[in-house]
């Protein structure tokens, strides 16, 4: 492709497209990378040129692109089935991915409903929440809380449960208000308090709450907050002890990325009542191949919402729910995980912490930490110069080293594919350290 060539594609995606989490009048000056083709860790441009996904497109890509297994299950659901309706009818692959689902989690949450994508798997669970505690006879019990800072999607109802201004202040006038609670972030170090106004908050509203939502162990859009199981495990009992519900929103922390295929799993929950009521999935779930969001419950859940009255049942839908295809991608990711995938990630885990240890050292970087195949170090602000869209020009000098990173405001982050080897762990840190070194500077 050449120069005049990429350049009127770009000025045509311009025009006729809109992208997200983009001011496109800033686009005119940054234009979008043209992708022409992905392959394992890597997506390549017209000209041949190579960038390592070390987001993993938007955390999504577990087994990178073009994945074969992924691809080929795709392929043979497709010749088959592509879709059918899940009102009055099933399937296969959804039966399956429902009962291998609720079999990790030891039949805890044994009640599967399909969504599209995270916000929309975030608003059916607060839904399922209201809904239920009403059909209990509750009606009163019709608020949420959620965590400082924390991220659950851009939807109208999911943005009110969102505590990141720079999604939520626009739209605030529409947004129904719920109790936003300090977060535990391990950078902080302040658990105990964090606790202490969650009980407060409970102990005065239990009557009027429904549900607290959290991301277990790790805040993504927070800048990649991390905190302990501790904190969740306290937070069980207090909604236990309240009778209010617990969403573990896994949208972008389960199917492996924190160690664990749900992150809930290191609480060591040894009993049904010690897994969340609700717990969300997304992103990582089909593997980047298809759009799908799950919600999986409780009986107590479930039960609430059995009766011959239809106005009792729960009422929601979208026209793809439970796609054929994406049980299928879905399907073939949990497959990967029943041949050993955990295992090889804790591999890789180590793998990039000893590649990057070196950087602890550096005066330009503070809280250099890690969960699983989540790796991620802020810019310190009291040892260097500012630098003004600091996201953008680290993301700009990162693809001349050949790497495709997307930074949150002043935290640098890495949730690649599980396709790390030590020389890939080498290769990553190598770059980051090379592109720090362009962008940022020591005062």
């Amino acid at each position: 492709m050449s120069e005049a060539v990429r350049q009127d594609w770009q000025r045509r995606s311009l025009a006729a497209v809109w992208h997200p989490c983009t001011q496109m009048a800033r686009a005119q000056d940054v234009p979008p990378l043209p992708i022409a083709r992905g392959e394992g860790p890597w997506l390549i441009d017209h000209e041949g040129r190579r960038y390592f996904d070390a987001n993993s497109s938007w955390w999504v890509n577990l087994f990178g692109h073009a994945d074969r297994a992924l691809n080929d299950a795709i392929k043979q659901q497709l010749d088959t089935l592509p879709h059918v309706m899940l009102a009055g009818c099933t399937h296969e692959p959804a039966v399956r991915l429902a009962e291998r689902l609720s079999a990790r989690t030891g039949g805890a949450l044994g009640h599967l409903f399909f969504g599209s994508d995270g916000a929309s798997a975030v608003e059916i669970a607060l839904k399922q929440s209201f809904h239920s505690w009403r059909n209990r006879g509750r009606a009163d019990k019709r608020e949420f809380v959620c965590l400082r800072n924390g991220y659950h999607g851009e939807t109208i109802g999911a943005l009110a449960v969102t505590d990141v201004a720079i999604f939520r202040d626009a739209y605030d006038p529409l947004l129904m208000r719920s109790h936003i609670v300090a977060s535990p972030d391990q950078r902080l170090g302040n658990e105990a308090q964090a606790l202490g106004d969650m009980r407060a908050l409970l102990a005065g509203r239990h009557e009027h709450i429904a549900a607290v939502i959290v991301e277990p162990l790790v805040q993504g859009a927070a800048g990649m907050s991390m905190y302990a199981p501790s904190y969740l495990k306290a937070m069980r009992a207090l909604c236990t002890e309240f009778e209010v519900h617990l969403i573990a929103d896994e949208i972008a922390v389960g199917c492996g990325r924190t160690g664990t295929f749900f992150a809930w799993e290191q609480t060591g929950p040894a009993t049904k009542a010690d897994w969340p009521d609700f717990l969300l999935l997304s992103k990582g779930i089909t593997g980047g191949t298809m759009a799908l969001s799950l919600v999986l419950t409780t009986d107590e859940v479930y039960q609430a919402f059995w009766s011959q009255d239809v106005t009792r049942g729960f009422l929601h839908s979208h026209s793809y729910t439970g796609n054929p295809l994406a049980c299928a991608a879905a399907n073939a990711v949990l497959d990967r995980f029943d041949a050993g995938q955990l295992e090889r990630n804790q591999q890789q885990a180590a793998w990039l912490a000893e590649a990057f240890a070196p950087l602890a050292a550096d005066p330009r970087i503070t809280h250099l930490r890690q969960r699983g195949m989540i790796l991620a170090f802020d810019i310190n602000p009291a040892t260097t110069v500012p630098v003004e869209r600091f996201a953008e020009k680290f993301h700009l000098a990162a693809r001349r080293h050949e790497l495709l990173i997307r930074p949150i405001g002043q935290t640098v982050y890495l949730m690649p594919p599980y396709l790390i080897d030590e020389p890939a762990a080498k290769f990553l840190a190598a770059a980051v350290a090379a592109t720090l070194e362009e962008v940022v500077h020591v005062a």
